[in-house]
């Protein structure tokens, strides 16, 4: 098996903080694949944008790059933004493996996990007046 690499593709935000879940998901999924390389890429108005990381990787001599779309949908960034960006990533890396899978807010596990979180929310604000405001 060749060079594999996973990049977390974010769509971004002004505030540098916005950005810190996502970094936590980074690493705990590097951690969890330690013989790939995991990296974020941005959509727009944060760094590096997804042509840039899938350049890097390229230039790394990555072999197959998936991409995870970090959205709660498939929205038009998901469904028409990132599909002509692969377009042009493809035909810019021929030798290059470019895979997409869905946002993984549909994906059912992810459904469950924040379905499990909202549900313990209600219990949480019932049980715990400190709770209040977090």
């Amino acid at each position: 098996m060749g060079k594999r690499a996973l990049i977390l593709f974010a769509h971004g935000a002004r505030a540098a903080s916005w950005a810190a879940p996502f970094e936590s998901l980074r690493e705990l999924t590097q951690a969890r694949l330690p013989d790939a390389d995991v990296s974020l890429a941005f959509l727009e108005l944060m760094e590096p944008s997804l042509p840039a990381q899938v350049a890097a990787l390229a230039a790394a001599g990555i072999e197959e790059v998936t991409v995870v779309p970090v959205f709660l949908g498939q929205g038009g960034h998901v469904l028409r933004d990132l599909p002509l960006m692969l377009d042009e990533l493809r035909a810019s890396y021929p030798a290059l493996r470019i895979n997409v899978v869905g946002a993984v807010g549909e994906a059912p596990d992810v459904l469950r996990a924040m379905t499990d979180y909202c549900v313990g929310a209600l219990g949480a604000a019932g049980a715990a007046p400190e709770a209040e405001g977090v």
